[in-house]
């Protein structure tokens, strides 16, 4: 009896069954955030060649762009601004503000960018932004041409080559009075006039006249104001209208990107309107604030 006491107390136990519990996951470093892609929107404003503000007030760059050359910056946001200002596009997020960019049509913008000689590749050694480099490069397009010629600077004036006659020196000039006057505001470039021509219930017909007061040529404008009174353009001639909310921006026609310093350009435009709108009081032309006449 003591015997089989003995054996039984020192059976080994029966097996554990197996645990069920879930292991723990250690932490991560790495960002798991996917960044939004083929997300539909519309460009509220553009702020440089590659810089833009998307209708959710975000501003973003635009990848594999360089920085506007500054020889070439005036011309490059004006092609930016008629290419994506107001329009529908679709982006995907690449990083932080970082985006890739499509137009409606599925054309990406910075290879069009680039092709038109508007703006450089950068961060990239192949593909279809050199390809679009050297296609603009050996067109001679936009930057690639005078007076940049891929340049970031204008091409220097050669200096003159003759030496002036060496002259008597001249007595010393007497001190002229010491007056104080208020330096003179320089000019603004542009200046705008807003005529309603027409009225009817419910709408009425209006002429926006741009003109050049700078001592430049535009190449390539977007004309810019805001309605007060809850008017929507139906249609336009003379320009391409691109409407957002109140804010009206009026782009060149394909066949009048230039306007010649003292030349002018007629605006007109139909549109709907539910009560009298009073004109529009202020004018911007490519960013530039006009005078109102």
């Amino acid at each position: 009896m003591l015997v089989l006491l003995s054996g039984a107390c020192s059976a080994d136990p029966p097996d554990a069954p197996p645990s069920t519990r879930t292991p723990v996951k250690p932490p991560s470093l790495i960002n798991e955030v996917v960044p939004p892609q083929n997300v539909i929107t519309v460009v509220r404003d553009v702020i440089d060649g590659r810089t833009i503000e998307l209708a959710d007030g975000s501003k973003v760059r635009v990848a594999s762009l360089a920085a506007p050359a500054p020889c070439w910056s005036d011309t490059a946001l004006a092609f930016a601004r008629k290419t994506l200002l107001a329009s529908s596009v679709r982006f995907s997020g690449l990083a932080p503000g970082e985006i890739t960019l499509e137009l409606e049509d599925g054309t990406d913008y910075a290879v069009l960018a680039v092709q038109q000689g508007a703006m450089r590749p950068e961060g990239v050694d192949g593909g279809p932004l050199i390809a679009a480099q050297a296609e603009a490069t050996a067109a001679k397009r936009g930057m690639w041409g005078p007076p940049c010629n891929g340049s970031d600077t204008s091409a220097p004036a050669p200096a003159p080559t003759t030496t002036p006659p060496a002259q008597a020196p001249q007595p010393p000039a007497p001190p002229a009075p010491t007056t104080t006057t208020t330096p003179p505001q320089p000019a603004k470039p542009c200046a705008v006039s807003y005529e309603v021509t027409q009225q009817w219930p419910g709408g009425f017909q209006a002429n926006v006249t741009l003109r050049n007061t700078g001592t430049k040529a535009t190449n390539g404008w977007v004309l810019r104001w805001n309605f007060a009174g809850g008017e929507v353009v139906r249609e336009m001639w003379n320009a391409t209208a691109r409407q957002a909310g109140p804010t009206m921006n009026a782009l060149n026609a394909d066949y009048n990107p230039q306007i010649a310093p003292g030349g002018s350009v007629v605006i007109g435009f139909n549109a709907n309107s539910q009560r009298p709108g009073s004109e529009p009081s202020s004018f911007t032309l490519n960013g530039a604030q006009c005078s109102v006449e």
